[in-house]
């Protein structure tokens, strides 16, 4: 993947039931499964701390609700454009 990543994933190991669904879906490949079995056996998935573009891919293949959380980074532009937004609106209204 070229760039900076846009995104980051948390993965719930408790909820993880390691079926690699996330694994496999994601495009820029930033998922793998651990090597050491979490308390129910099972390999869960881990996000390897680089990659993600926040698409949410992986959030949406997985079976279990809560596993995966993603973020996705505002762009920067996107964050001055809302703050000028804002200060009109503020403005505005005094």
């Amino acid at each position: 993947m070229s760039g900076p990543a846009r995104g980051s994933v948390t993965i719930n190991v408790e909820e993880c039931k390691g079926c690699g669904l996330c694994v496999e879906s994601c495009p820029p490949k930033c998922l793998e499964l651990a090597p050491e079995l979490s308390a129910y056996g099972v390999h869960p998935a881990r996000y390897t701390g680089e990659g993600c573009t926040g698409c949410g891919i992986c959030f949406y293949c997985c079976p279990e609700p809560g596993a995966l959380t993603v973020y996705r980074l505002a762009a920067k532009k996107a964050i001055n454009s809302q703050r000028s937004a804002v200060s009109e609106s503020t403005a505005a209204v005094c």
